[in-house]
């Protein structure tokens, strides 16, 4: 389905005034007629009121064709089934009045900017005390930047761990006619696959970086990660999602990660698993640390010849040094003050 723009002029404006003047000229038609039928010009009079009321019964049609558009909105317009075409650009316009505007989805609410409430309520009141509502549905279609804040979903990584993750999708349409025809309803088909692919992708990295995983399908390890690589991982994200939704005439302006955790059946483990890792490391620094320290001590001792150590001396050294370094409390000295013998 190929979109066509309508160029109609904006005379909406003329056509209601001249509509209203007709049914206005038809009125006192049916009052000169009458009067005319009275005073004794019946055939002139007769024939001036059977076309007053003739217009009268057909005047209301041009007003079905007067449509209003604000900016960055459209209507998609059916005669008798057949596309016509889009009607595009804010104004004031007369249509034919028997089209009818198409929006399958002018009805669905998705968790998303845009979806305000397209329906107007008209109540009605009645002798009972109760209202009658009957609910008008804007068969618009908004061609605004609009963001899909999709549900937190729970996924296993590509270790299996299973994590919670949610995305906003910036979002608009650039074809009405594929929008409208190829697909039933283009918000749940655009939801629908913003969740399959962030599973797809999500699958691909492991939340943490991990040895030995492939994140780029090159065949060689890297350290890409959900966490680590959330610019990444989002651009894949949208061009997954942009490929699935060309056909409804979409286009996927940007994707962002919102949220994203372990899911709670795991999340404490998890955070013990983290802070085990940070002591090793914190602890592998502080020895690495200790030993230079050593080394650098028994080598200035050795050099400026202060004294001279046995190798069981300097074991005793080294272990005391080590000690000091290395503990998680203050050392509390102990003065010698008799022969090291």
């Amino acid at each position: 389905m190929k979109e066509t723009i309508l160029t109609n002029k904006k005379n909406g404006m003329a056509v209601m005034i001249g509509s209203i003047l007709l049914l206005v000229a038809a009125l006192i038609g049916c009052i000169s007629g009458s009067v005319l039928a009275d005073n004794g010009k019946e055939s002139i009079g007769i024939v001036l009121l059977i076309v007053s009321v003739v217009v009268i019964c057909i005047g209301w049609i041009p007003f079905l064709g007067l449509r209003v558009l604000r900016p960055n909105e459209a209507l998609v317009l059916t005669l008798f089934g057949k596309y016509v075409g889009t009607l595009k650009g804010n104004g004031f316009y007369f249509i034919n009045p028997f089209c009818t505007s198409v929006n399958p989805a002018a009805s669905t609410k998705l968790n998303q900017s845009g979806d305000v409430s397209a329906k107007g309520t008209v109540t009605k009141a009645s002798g009972d005390g109760e209202g009658i509502h009957i609910e008008l549905v804007n068969k618009k279609i908004s061609l605004k930047i609009m963001t899909l804040n999709n549900n937190r979903q729970k996924i296993n990584d590509c270790l299996g761990n299973p994590i919670e993750i949610g995305i906003a999708v910036m979002w608009r349409v650039v074809d009405t006619a594929k929008a409208v025809f190829n697909v039933d309803n283009y918000k749940e088909y655009l939801s629908l696959q913003c969740d399959a692919a962030l599973r797809n992708i999500v699958r691909i990295y492991p939340y943490d970086v991990a040895p030995n995983v492939d994140t780029t399908g090159d065949g060689i390890a890297d350290e890409g990660s959900l966490r680590g690589s959330s610019e990444v991982v989002a651009q894949r994200i949208k061009d997954e999602i942009q490929n699935r939704v060309n056909e409804a005439g979409l286009e996927i302006v940007e994707a962002r990660i919102t949220y994203l955790a372990y899911a709670p059946e795991i999340a404490a483990v998890m955070l013990q698993r983290q802070q085990a890792s940070a002591i090793i490391d914190a602890r592998k620094m502080i020895v690495d640390g200790a030993v230079g320290m050593v080394e650098m001590a028994l080598d200035r001792l050795k050099a400026n010849d202060v004294v001279s150590l046995d190798e069981e001396r300097k074991a005793a050294m080294v272990s005391n040094l080590l000690v000091v370094l290395c503990g998680n409390q203050n050392a509390q000295p102990v003065v010698n003050s008799g022969s090291l013998y």
